[in-house]
């Protein structure tokens, strides 16, 4: 059984690779930024439940619909958007520069 501070070649060549800190750097940084988006939007809906639930009850026209039920809804929407945006922004540079770090380590692995 290997211990957790020794990898084989290629793990050890795709851990050298200044390309994957890159790669981590940038996922980590874009998707704490969707975090937070998300917490401030998910967990200002819920203050505004708990602390102004009068303004979500003001209904809309004359019928049943609130206040709440499009803030509800667009909480949602906006989950499934930056959803969306973080899966094309995977798709279009993330998996790029993780396919060029595995040829390279593969290739070197084959020298």
């Amino acid at each position: 059984m290997q211990d957790s501070t020794s990898h084989d070649p290629v793990t050890a060549r795709i851990l050298a690779d200044p390309r994957y800190q890159e790669l981590k750097t940038k996922r980590s940084r874009f998707g704490g930024w969707l975090t937070l988006a998300m917490l401030v939007v998910y967990y200002g809906f819920i203050l505004l439940v708990a602390f102004n639930k009068p303004f979500l009850a003001t209904r809309l026209g004359a019928g049943v619909t609130t206040i709440g039920m499009p803030i509800g809804l667009a909480v949602i929407v906006f989950t499934v958007v930056i959803t969306g945006i973080y899966v094309q922004r995977a798709n279009r540079e993330y998996d790029t520069l993780s396919d060029a770090i595995a040829k390279a380590a593969l290739a070197g692995a084959r020298k």
